[in-house]
Parts: C-alpha cells; structure tokens; sequence
C-alpha cells in the first residue's frame, strides 16, 4: 500500500515538479535538484493527488486545533491552495509578495482577515524558513493566530526547527531523502540520483 510519501514522490516525479542538474536556489547555493510545484498545473491528476493529501493532513491538525482559513504566499504555493481551501470548505488567503498600488490595495487577496482569526500557513517547500516569516507577518499584523505552517516538502535545510524554536508548528507531507528514497525504490530515478540528494542533505545538516 502507497504511503503518503510515496504517493507525493510519484505525483511530484511524474507532474515534471521535481528536476536534477544542477541548480542555483533562492539562498545563493547551488542545489542538486529543484522544485517546481507551478509545473503541476500540467497535470491536473498529480495536482489533485497533493492537494488531497494536504487536505487530508489539514484534517488531522483540525482534530486537535481550530482553523479558519487557509492562507498561502504568491507564487507556488497560493496555486495549489485554493484546490485544498475548497476540499475543506475553508476561505482563502493569498498573501502578495508586494504591497499593491491600485485598485483593493495592500498584500492580502481573497478573504478577509479578521482578529482572532486562525489561519494555516501553507506552501510549497521549506528550506530556511525566512520566506515563511516574510509571509505570516502580514496575516499577523491584522490580528490573525498563525500557528500551523504546512508544506509539501521539507528540503531538511533547518527551516522546520528554526520556525519550530519560534513557537510554529511545522508539517510537512513528505522530506526531500524519503522522496528520493521513494522515487529510488521504484526505478523513477537512479541510485546515483537518489545519492547525490542524500549526500547534499548531509552536507547541509553538518553547516
């Protein structure tokens, strides 16, 4: 039976979001792999496969916690919210990158934001985290609770502890070497694939 894991691998593999090469990131550091959930507008099966699963996820975080809405970030991110904001039956929030000058200005789009609101952070991927704060500031800043963050996947770069130790809870649905693993395992990617990953992984835990 598919794990969450595996079914995020495969939906990632085949929807073309998930590259090997050789790639520079959003840090400045060159990355073995790179992710691109835009591209799973493509593929509208693998799209609906991420989106249940966050939607699942979600599910259980709303056993324990109440969420109100659902908030996300332009650009990635805030393509794959609506479809999980419509699973839940939750409003939607997308936070601009920029201040808009015309027209309904500022950064929020979609819903309002209301004190005391409890909003759910989601996007594509974590590395560091610094993107994460840039856009939970704004929800907060109207009075919103944003407590949970949730990602498809978790580049295990330390962006998960660092939110963690400022009082964020941080899911993911599946981490980067559990990918690789999954894709490995299966015969979508090389052995040489998979270790190059893994290696980088380590190598960036040791920093």
């Amino acid at each position: 039976m598919s794990t969450i894991t595996d079914k995020v691998a495969n939906a990632l593999y085949l929807s073309g979001c998930l590259k090997f090469g050789s790639f520079k990131i959003k840090s400045g550091a060159t990355s073995p792999y790179y992710i691109d959930l835009a591209r799973v507008l493509s593929a509208p099966q693998q799209l609906c496969v991420i989106a249940e699963a966050a939607s699942e996820k979600i599910k259980q975080i709303m056993e324990g916690d109440k969420i109100d809405k659902l908030a996300s970030i332009e650009l990635k991110g805030a393509l794959i919210a609506p479809s999980i904001a419509c699973s839940l039956n939750l409003p939607c929030i997308i936070v601009r990158k920029e201040d808009k000058a015309y027209g309904v200005t500022g950064r929020i789009a979609g819903a309002d934001v209301n004190k005391g609101d409890n909003v759910l952070f989601f996007d594509d991927v974590i590395s560091e985290g610094i993107s994460k704060v840039e856009g939970i500031k704004p929800l907060q800043e109207l009075g919103a609770n944003v407590k949970h963050l949730l990602v498809v996947v978790n580049r295990e770069h330390g962006g998960k502890e660092k939110l963690e130790k400022l009082g964020y809870r941080v899911h993911s649905l599946a981490k980067i070497s559990d990918i690789v693993d999954s894709l490995s395992r299966d015969k979508h990617i090389s052995k040489e694939q998979a270790d190059k990953v893994l290696d980088y992984v380590k190598n960036f835990q040791l920093l």
